[in-house]
């Protein structure tokens, strides 16, 4: 099905990996006394590691060993946690696969027939139509959501939060944040600077920019000059 095949023995490592995760928790005190809310700032300081990974370097071997290492690390959060619910009776790692398997064939209806199987179009389509589908799927499975913006989580970081915001408005067909010219003068209260950096975040998204990743640049450029003295 796809142009780069997976390992045959994929089921069997990963199987491997998932066991030795459930020795851990058996044998190992501290991986023992691990949960679902001890785990948060695990989960949290393993992703955005991931993110200065993708970030912070150019393409090459160290750069690939790297991710790879980031990578697994975000994947033992999602086994951790799996094994935890594994452990209550609800479900366990195997289940996450199959409903995560199932999503995306159905929110994929441009690539997917809805048994899993390629569409024989060749599933061409735009990015919009996409977008399109994917909300329609998401709508279908929770036909009690009602705004635009629900399940974008509130303790996104402030511009991600904005920028998901303005997406989703977008595609909703929502009013946008009008246009703000940031003053030369002092800001005369927090409203004001809100309603600036929430227009220049809808700013960076008409021209294709990534506000966060933006930021998170400048300030790396900013530090990296000031260690160069």
């Amino acid at each position: 099905m796809a142009e780069n095949p997976l390992p045959d023995d994929l089921g069997e490592r990963f199987t491997r990996l998932a066991e030795v995760i459930g020795v851990l928790r058996e044998r190992c005190p501290w991986t023992r006394a691990l949960t679902h809310e001890s785990l948060l700032e695990y989960l949290v300081e393993e992703t955005y590691e991931l993110v200065e990974a993708v970030e912070g370097g150019t393409a090459g071997p160290a750069r690939a060993a790297e991710l790879r290492g980031e990578l697994g690390d975000v994947l033992l959060q999602v086994l951790l946690h799996a094994r935890l619910q594994q452990e209550a009776g609800s479900f366990s790692v195997a289940d996450v696969v199959d409903a995560l398997t199932a999503k995306m064939i159905r929110r994929n209806p441009h690539v997917f027939s809805p048994d899993g199987s390629l569409r024989e179009d060749g599933g061409e389509s735009g990015i919009a139509a996409i977008e399109q589908a994917w909300d329609q799927a998401k709508k279908a499975e929770r036909p009690s959501r009602v705004s635009a913006f629900e399940g974008i989580p509130a303790g996104l970081p402030a511009l991600l939060l904005a920028a998901k915001t303005i997406s989703r408005a977008r595609r909703a067909d929502r009013p946008l944040p009008p246009p703000r010219p940031a003053p030369d003068a002092e800001f005369s209260d927090e409203t004001e600077l809100g309603d600036v950096l929430f227009s220049l975040v809808r700013r960076a998204s008409e021209q294709g920019l990534d506000a966060e990743a933006a930021l998170r640049a400048a300030v790396r450029r900013y530090t990296a000059d000031d260690a160069g003295r």
